[in-house]
């Protein structure tokens, strides 16, 4: 697996839309990929830690994810559950 930490932002690209926590396993869309990852931390903007995400926050989140995936700094990615998406953001780091 890999590990990595997304940005989840909101307005035009994009936010929450829904409740979750960590510990959640949703499935991350990567362009043509998608990979179940499992939210290990959030972090909020003042560098606090945040036990849950509610729909339109801005949060910071260190994700492992299951496989390893081509993936790059700068990427978009859509978080999904059920086939609907729940937030999408933007890939701010390789963890490793």
């Amino acid at each position: 697996g890999s590990y990595i930490e997304l940005r989840a932002i909101a307005g035009e690209e994009g936010s929450m839309t829904s409740t979750f926590f960590s510990g959640y396993r949703p499935q991350f869309y990567v362009r043509t990929t998608d990979v179940t990852g499992t939210i290990d931390a959030f972090t909020a903007d003042d560098g606090s830690t945040a036990e849950m995400v509610m729909p339109g926050d801005r949060i910071k989140m260190t994700v492992s994810l299951i496989n390893a995936i081509a993936i790059e700094q700068g990427m978009r990615f859509a978080i999904r559950e059920g086939g609907r998406t729940i937030g999408s953001g933007v890939v701010s780091k390789i963890l490793e």
